[in-house]
């Protein structure tokens, strides 16, 4: 049953990926020229300061996932209960505050930016309401964490599916020039009030018995909660700081306008991260539950194969990104931007390790070891700050992406992974053989047909082109993944048994 359903939770995990790809991929370039990039540079700057009301979850939406699939696989509706209604408390503080720390910074604009007339009522509004939208999607993740918990993915996938859908047409259909930031501020928060009302209803649905009572609060909870929740919290600001750092140094060392062509190699790589990333997100819960029933065995397979599956698909992008993503770039926002395609394969060198790493620390989340990680993290994201800032004065908007690699890959490969695979009881010498090693071979393949078709004239200039070219390369790297995971001379015995059956 628990196979079945990580195998289902994946699939529609990876479906709304693939809906929130096509929207947001054809969505980006349409509202940068509807904004322009000075406009558009100042939607991107407000949200990367916005990315740090991140902070106000607390470390709980981890909590409350780790906890409800811990209490629900138990049968322990008292002890699940007494969990959610905890983080709702906190929630609630954490919203209120949210909101009117969004006034009290509109209030101080005036004496705090250049920003003059129109364009500053446009902004203070903005800065409200994108603080009011935090204020409920801190409300609404409650119920979506509790659908996460009991691993009812396809429920909370689907509801990010079609919410998707409609916030891209209400942006075709309204967003234009003249209050633009104002009207897409409205749009986000008009979908989270409608996504997260869809969460609590299908929570409840999903979980009967869910119940968010005064009666079920309880400090020793809370003691516990916290307990846990604070090296979250700190792994979540180091998220936020990672995220929002290098769009933040380039708006203050070059201006906001000059955060567009970082953020196009930033958001694709976004694009590609995430559906990698859902890897270990939805491994989380199915891990937690196997470490309560103490299965080693069957947590050190899932482990390994899905840290394989995590570096191949990794390793392979940034292959085809090398060779093809100038041709994607161009294509998707226009000419230009010639200098995004740099960014993007040194940003994307960094999830070869950070992708694996990023779920080896949801296996430690999992079993409740999250300290050491998190401080790792956190070194990260300083070292991040400083480096990109130095590197950001000498070297431009490249230093700011070496910024990112650098520390990503000597604390999270150097540190982080020897110290997991310790705590997990898996030898270097077994990651490397049983999940490494078996993905080489199917990236030598992809590597010698991108060697062979990206000096051909046809295979460049057009969308059909780069869509064939990919659909090429997946062939080449699954077809061959197939083959070294199940060699030719396996076939006709398997094919006797099941005649014989």
């Amino acid at each position: 049953m628990a196979v079945q359903s990580l195998k289902s939770n994946v699939l529609f995990t990876w479906l709304a990926h693939l809906a929130a790809l096509v929207t947001g991929f054809f969505l980006m370039p349409y509202v940068m020229h509807v904004l322009g990039d000075a406009s558009y540079g100042q939607w991107v700057f407000i949200n990367s300061f916005v990315a740090y009301g991140g902070l106000l979850y607390m470390g709980m939406g981890e909590t409350i996932c780790r906890y409800v699939a811990k209490y629900h696989s138990e049968g322990n509706t008292k002890g699940l209960n007494e969990v959610v209604t905890i983080v709702a408390s906190v929630y609630s503080l954490g919203a209120a505050f949210a909101f009117l720390l969004s006034v009290g910074i509109a209030l101080l604009l005036p004496w705090m930016s250049p920003w003059k007339g129109q364009e500053l009522l446009e902004i203070q509004l903005v800065v409200v309401i994108l603080g009011l939208n935090l204020a409920m999607s801190l409300l609404g993740s409650i119920f979506g964490g509790v659908l996460m918990g009991v691993r009812r993915f396809d429920l909370e996938r689907t509801v990010g599916i079609v919410f998707d859908l409609v916030r891209v047409a209400l942006i075709f259909v309204f967003l234009h020039r003249e209050w633009g930031l104002l009207t897409m501020a409205l749009i986000y928060m008009i979908i989270t009030i409608l996504e997260n009302s869809a969460f609590m209803y299908l929570s409840w649905k999903a979980l009967p018995e869910l119940q968010i009572r005064w009666s079920h609060w309880k400090y020793s909870v809370l003691k516990e909660c916290t307990s846990f929740s604070s090296m979250a919290l700190l792994n979540n600001f180091a998220q936020s700081l990672i995220y929002a750092t290098d769009s933040i140094v380039i708006g203050f060392l070059m201006g906001a306008e000059a955060i567009v062509p970082y953020y196009i190699a930033l958001r694709l790589v976004q694009f590609i991260r995430q559906p990698i990333e859902k890897v270990a997100f939805i491994c989380m819960p199915t891990a937690g539950a196997m470490q309560s029933s103490a299965d080693r065995g069957k947590l050190h397979k899932l482990f390994l194969q899905a840290i394989g599956i995590t570096f191949l698909l990794a390793a392979g992008i940034n292959l085809g990104a090398y060779f093809f993503g100038g041709d994607l770039i161009t294509l998707w926002v226009g000419a230009g931007y010639e200098e995004s395609h740099r960014l993007l394969v040194i940003l994307l060198a960094a999830t070869v390790v950070t992708l694996p790493c990023n779920l080896l620390r949801s296996f430690l989340l999992a079993q409740g070891t999250i300290r050491f990680p998190a401080m790792i993290y956190f070194a990260e994201a300083i070292a991040n700050l400083v480096i990109s800032l130095g590197l950001g004065l000498m070297l431009g908007r490249v230093g700011v992406a070496i910024g990112t690699l650098v520390p990503a890959v000597i604390l999270e490969a150097g540190v982080l992974l020897p110290f997991g695979l310790s705590i997990l009881g898996i030898s270097g010498w077994r990651l490397m053989s049983d999940a490494i090693r078996p993905q080489l071979v199917p990236l030598a393949a992809l590597a010698g047909y991108c060697l062979l078709i990206s000096p051909q004239p046809w295979a460049h200039g057009s969308w059909l082109a780069l869509v064939g070219v990919s659909a090429g390369g997946g062939a080449v790297l699954g077809v061959t993944w197939l083959l070294v995971h199940n060699p030719p001379g396996n076939w006709w015995p398997g094919i006797i048994r099941r005649q014989e059956a």
